[in-house]
């Protein structure tokens, strides 16, 4: 009785390290078109950086009209001059980020202005809010969700 317990055991065993390892791996996800040679990136310009403050609207998600592009995250923000999107970076990165944001936060945006789908908006290489900064990109427009190698090379 108890060998055939115990064969049960093992078969049960094998049949589930077999079948979880029979599992077709699926490939890399890629940076659903964040990463740094794609069409979004090239948009960066450190030529056009300024810093704005402002007022958060609203915290809500986008997508582009640009091809494979995941969904991203922005902040509409109220300044003097009018009411302007902020792009943080995709979904997968901000969602797991410290610094939150919500409407009536006040905050400085450090980025690039740029035209996006036909309309102004500001991709954001840093947000501060009080004393907390949530940093997105190296001085030289790099997100950092795009890791430290571009195309083999070590930054």
């Amino acid at each position: 009785m108890v060998r055939k317990i115990v064969a049960l055991a093992l078969i049960l065993i094998l049949a589930v390290a077999v079948s979880a390892s029979a599992q077709p791996w699926r490939g890399w996800k890629g940076s659903g078109g964040w990463g740094n040679g794609g069409q979004y990136q090239k948009m960066y310009d450190t030529k056009t950086v300024d810093v704005v403050p402002g007022t958060v609207e609203a915290v809500e998600t986008f997508s582009s009209s640009i091809r494979g592009m995941s969904i991203g995250v922005l902040l509409i923000l109220k300044t003097e001059a009018g009411t302007i999107p902020v792009h943080l970076g995709p979904v997968w990165f901000i969602e797991r980020q410290d610094v939150k944001f919500d409407k009536g936060d006040t905050v400085e945006v450090k980025g690039a202005k740029v035209t996006f789908d036909g309309n102004p908006a500001i991709i954001a290489a840093e947000v501060k809010k009080g004393g907390d900064t949530l940093r997105l990109r190296d001085e030289s427009g790099h997100p950092h969700w795009a890791g430290s190698e571009i195309a083999g090379q070590s930054r």
